[in-house]
């Protein structure tokens, strides 16, 4: 059996798995990066929901079409929480922006305001 990073005939004993340390840490290595590039990538599409909300509200409340957050690059299945309102509205929020969905495909856009409750 070979190696399990290189696959290499190793020698020695026949339960090895790896045929020296470079081997076991360059392995162990590139599942531990396979994991972080998984996060690196959501963590990229918050980033640009958040900035698309800036971009399209910078006064903190703006009403616009969910076809132009969508043209925009927007992903509407990534958001950090839901802030739900006393009246029971949800905003999906991205980090200090959020957007709540309104009738006739509009999406109403705020920043976090003070009364909102800190979701830390």
């Amino acid at each position: 059996m070979g190696c399990k990073y290189c696959g290499n005939e190793m020698k020695g004993r026949t339960d090895k798995i790896f045929c020296d340390n470079q081997c076991r840490s360059a392995f162990h290595n590139s599942m531990s990066n396979n994991k972080e590039e998984f996060v690196r990538l959501i963590n990229k599409k918050l980033r640009k929901n958040r900035m698309i909300l800036k971009f399209t509200s910078p006064q903190g409340k703006t009403t616009v079409r969910r076809e132009f957050l969508g043209d925009k690059g927007f992903d509407f299945n990534y958001f950090t929480n839901i802030y739900k309102t006393q009246s029971g509205n949800s905003y999906y929020m991205c980090y200090d922006y959020g957007c709540m969905y309104l009738p006739e495909d509009k999406v109403l856009i705020i920043n976090w305001q003070p009364y909102m409750k800190h979701p830390c």
